[in-house]
């Protein structure tokens, strides 16, 4: 009865030391994190062309240029996704980052190796404290291989917290590649539709040139004639290379802009051009905007910020762990001989132990990381607050253009039509003698200006349009965020394609975010 007495409390205090490892294993110093919540708006302050649909409309998902209706952009728009240069170095970014998570997680695993050794040694004969009479041998063998194992018990959860902090940071690292390549794509599009615009007002100036020959032509013919003075043909002259001189800034702005989306595109600019429109057909796309609490859901810069923040937040955890004390177990067996009988049981040889380490003073270094740790989630947490009031800026910015330049594209076209009036009624006046030509010049000025203008603000809704596409985050979700398990390139026994791996799936090209799988 004793012995089995003994038994049942030596099991007993197995279970409590196996309890008590368990729990030790389960302290997680971190604080408990929790994002900031802000009161945000029922509805944004912009309104105008871009009505808020309902049911409370958002932004869809897949190609949103495919709004502008150009196949050519389109075509671009793709183009850029899967050959810019600048996406794939952040795709590569990304794929670093998830690998630095691999690399911490790594550590929560016992480190396993193997080794082996050959070895043939002399010593010398008058080497120190060797007697003069000894009788060991001066030359012999040793060989040997040896089996190692470490392992490091998380008991205060400072290897989790590090490969939390890197989890996320690779989290942040897809959503900055989802930003960044909303970013350039909207860039493309903004470019796009620059180059366009001078499309259109290159044929407004070559219009204009035709119709000022003429006019030179009558100037001509009146001062031949004996009609109007050298001083009208003058004015008609310096009109005519006059804008000939803006169509040529006109085709040089056109060089530049074909050169950066060469460059956007992947492609040589020496190589690349594209074909001449006299008319876009590009279209003002209607935008749902959706609820302002949506917002913070499709923004990959805010998306970001947040897992920043969170990272930080883990890395407060394992300041705070390196005030406890380090503990590692590890153990060695092997076969040494001095020939090469290794698996002889006598030449058998094991070791197995554990340390411990605990900081006592340090001069204040323990505290100052805690404290920088602090900081740095701070620091963060600004940095998302900045981020949240910055993308409510760029939609209320991306309102408020719209409804104004729709306003302003009506105006003008009134302006337009009005100032051709002009033009056409002035120049009639002066065939028939009944004004001057400074009155033609002047109307001839105001109408192409009032056309040009009219193109100009054409231009700049589209480009609105596309500002507030990409404000609303251009059909991104925080669903397309990978999750934290998700960031993990392979398992911890995954041994297969050790070699370089491929680009994720969604990381460097498509149009949504980074794949949850490796």
């Amino acid at each position: 009865m004793r012995a089995r007495s003994l038994g049942l409390t030596a099991r007993r205090s197995t279970y409590l030391a196996l309890a008590a490892l368990i729990g030790l294993c389960s302290c997680d110093l971190a604080p408990a994190y929790v994002p900031p919540q802000y009161v945000l708006p029922a509805d944004y302050k912009g309104s105008g062309p871009f009505k808020v649909a309902r049911p409370r409309d958002t932004l869809s998902r897949g190609p949103w240029w495919e709004r502008f209706n150009d196949d050519l952009l389109n075509q671009f728009e793709q183009q850029l996704t899967t050959d810019n240069p600048d996406l794939a170095a952040l795709a590569e970014q990304y794929t670093q980052a998830r690998d630095l998570a691999a690399e911490a997680r790594s550590q929560l695993f016992p480190q396993v190796g193997a080794n082996g050794l050959l070895s043939d040694n002399r010593e010398s004969r008058h080497r120190l404290f060797r007697s003069p009479n000894s009788t060991a041998p001066l030359e012999e063998a040793s060989n040997e291989i040896m089996a190692t194992a470490s392992w490091e018990p998380d008991f205060w959860s400072a290897i989790r917290n590090r490969t939390r902090v890197q989890k996320r940071l690779a989290q942040a690292s897809a959503a900055s590649l989802a930003a960044a390549r909303l970013s350039l794509q909207a860039e493309l599009a903004s470019d796009y539709i620059a180059l366009r615009g001078l499309d259109t007002q290159e044929a407004v100036y070559r219009a204009s040139i035709s119709y000022y020959k003429k006019a030179v032509q009558i100037t001509t013919q009146r001062l031949q004639g004996r009609i109007a003075p050298a001083l009208d043909m003058a004015r008609s002259q310096g009109q005519l290379a006059s804008t000939e001189a803006l169509q040529s800034n006109i085709l040089a702005s056109r060089a530049l802009l074909e050169h950066a989306i060469a460059v956007l595109v992947g492609a040589n600019p020496s190589s690349f051009s594209i074909p001449v429109v006299d008319e876009s057909r590009l279209a003002a796309p209607a935008v749902p905007v959706g609820l302002p609490s949506q917002l913070l859901e499709r923004r990959p810069d805010v998306a970001s910020a947040e897992r920043q923040m969170a990272s930080a937040n883990a890395g407060i955890g394992v300041s705070r762990a390196a005030f406890y004390p380090n503990i590692t177990i590890s153990a060695v067996t092997g076969f040494q001989d001095s020939g090469f009988n290794l698996a002889s049981l006598p030449n058998s040889l094991w070791t197995i132990g554990a340390s411990a380490a605990l900081p006592l003073f340090e001069g204040g270094l323990r505290r100052a990381e805690l404290q920088r740790s602090w900081s740095q989630y701070a620091q963060a947490r600004d940095s998302y607050r900045s981020a949240v009031l910055r993308a409510f800026q760029e939609v209320e910015n991306g309102l408020a253009l719209t409804r104004h330049l729709q306003e302003q594209t009506q105006q003008q076209a009134t302006a337009v039509a009005a100032a051709y009036k002009a033009q056409a009624l002035t120049l009639q006046l002066y065939i028939g003698g009944l004004t001057n030509y400074l009155d033609v010049v002047v109307a001839q000025e105001t109408a192409l200006t009032a056309r040009i203008v009219e193109v100009q603000v054409q231009v700049s809704r589209l480009q609105a349009a596309v500002t507030l596409i990409r404000a609303l985050g251009g059909g991104w979700s925080d669903a397309d965020l990978p999750t934290e398990e998700g960031v993990m390139p392979f398992g911890p026994l995954d041994y297969t394609d050790s070699g370089h791996q491929p680009r994720p799936e969604g990381a460097g090209q498509g149009t949504q975010g980074a794949s949850e799988s490796p």
